[in-house]
């Protein structure tokens, strides 16, 4: 398909700066197949479940990913670069975006830290090992958990550009920038859909008789990148690490045999449980890479709702929606959410879209 055909047109006063406080307080654009829009708010999620439906989560959590530090070379040739971590190859290496990446070579050394503010554990140092279009691949000498409190320590929360290049990241985004269950480090972008989660939230699930379990899927590039291409054909997805333990598997299917509908919170949810999932539904156990890229046209084999913010014109991510619930609908659904007043993007409102299966 043309990309264009996923083109609208988005007021920069749309685009959210901050989350809405509470979390839940959030607006949430309901999209059914053959009904009427309905407007409604987060906290009322439960309203719009059945008793036995499950409610899956990504818990992975976001690390502060933006690192910025100098090359050294030879007498005195010094060169000032940042690198954005996107995906973990090895307990001590991490491929990563670099800027500019055209002053790196293989076996350059890259000495970590802004103004001589390095790790604690001692100076963060790697070794670029590969470089290529614009990305690296970084050997450091610190591994584990050691390398993820030394990253902690001198790295900055990958704030999405549209909200960056309106403000400086500060102290509240490390905590509104992750969710409330948020467990396992790897993420560079938060799964915004589960930002608007509260234990009030949670509480009324629960109460409702839906489940609640959790995948891990560490997002990266392959969710953000914007498409260069003219046709969804030629682009290509960045493999993200994933997993779907067997012990979620096993619930998950039980739920689907019992009549319960799965309701992914968030687009990458929703990748890794179709990742997972047999022709015929089955989640099976799931570690390792996906590179899945969902445009209309595919048929969704586990997923039957899914809740999700409102995503960038000619993104991926937009793809996925129209694929799910329908291009025109999603079309039709976004120009209502912009004529009422949605916000938009990581920290904007939510959507709750039922699928729409292919006639």
């Amino acid at each position: 398909m043309r990309v264009d055909e996923f083109d609208f047109d988005l007021p920069s006063e749309r685009i959210a700066l901050r989350p809405a406080e509470p979390r839940d307080a959030a607006r949430m654009l309901v999209v059914r197949p053959d009904a009427p829009l309905a407007d409604a708010v987060v906290r009322d999620l439960p309203d719009w479940l059945r008793p036995g439906d499950a409610v899956v989560f990504n818990d992975t959590r976001v690390i502060p990913a933006e690192l910025k530090g100098t090359r050294t070379r030879g007498e005195g040739r010094v060169a000032q670069i940042a690198v954005t971590l996107h995906r973990r190859v090895a307990p001590d290496r991490w491929r990563a975006f670099a800027r500019p990446a055209k002053r790196l070579a293989p076996d350059d050394e890259i000495l970590f830290g802004e103004g001589g503010n390095v790790c604690l554990l001692g100076e963060l140092r790697a070794r670029v090992t590969a470089r290529e279009e614009g990305e690296v691949e970084l050997k450091f000498e610190l591994s584990g958990p050691v390398l993820d409190e030394a990253i902690a320590a001198v790295g900055h929360v990958p704030l999405p550009p549209y909200i960056a290049a309106r403000r400086a990241e500060d102290a509240r985004d490390r905590t509104d920038y992750q969710t409330i269950y948020a467990r396992d480090p790897g993420a560079i972008a938060a799964p915004t859909a589960g930002l608007h989660f509260t234990p009030e939230l949670m509480a009324r699930l629960d109460a409702k008789g839906i489940s609640r379990h959790f995948v891990t899927l560490h997002v990266g590039a392959g969710t953000f990148l914007p498409v260069k291409a003219e046709d969804t054909a030629e682009h290509r997805m960045h493999a993200e690490n994933g997993e779907v333990s067997p012990e979620a598997a096993a619930e998950l299917d039980e739920v689907r045999r019992r009549g319960g509908r799965i309701v992914a919170v968030g687009t990458t949810s929703l990748r890794l449980l179709e990742s997972a999932a047999d022709p015929d539904g089955t989640i099976r156990p799931f570690a390792g890479a996906t590179d899945i890229f969902i445009t209309p046209g595919y048929r969704f084999r586990a997923v039957d709702m899914l809740m999700t913010n409102f995503h960038l014109p000619r993104s991926t991510l937009f793809m996925l929606v129209s694929a799910f619930a329908g291009l025109s609908t999603m079309h039709a659904a976004y120009a209502h959410a912009i004529g009422e007043g949605y916000r938009f993007y990581s920290y904007g409102d939510a959507s709750l879209l039922f699928r729409a299966d292919p006639a």
